[in-house]
């Protein structure tokens, strides 16, 4: 698994796969105010980018590839 669900942040790292976004939805559903560090993410399922919109996941760290940071800037309005 490239989510690692620590006490209130989801940690990605590499490849976050279609196959995580429902455990990704289900842990942000029972901890709404955790935060997401993307800093070691090197790509995003757009499933996985829909819950993260869906839930309004505030971004603690943001990815280190600046093309994908852009990408998800854009799409999750980074403050």
């Amino acid at each position: 698994m490239s989510i690692e669900y620590k006490k209130n942040h989801a940690v990605f790292r590499d490849m976050a796969s279609v196959d995580e976004a429902e455990g990704l939805l289900e842990w942000l559903q029972n901890k709404p105010a955790a935060r997401v560090d993307l800093g070691a993410c090197t790509h995003l399922h757009p499933a996985n980018l829909q819950v993260l919109m869906a839930a309004g996941s505030r971004i603690a760290v943001w990815p280190i590839d600046a093309n994908l940071r852009a990408w998800l800037d854009t799409a999750l309005k980074s403050e």
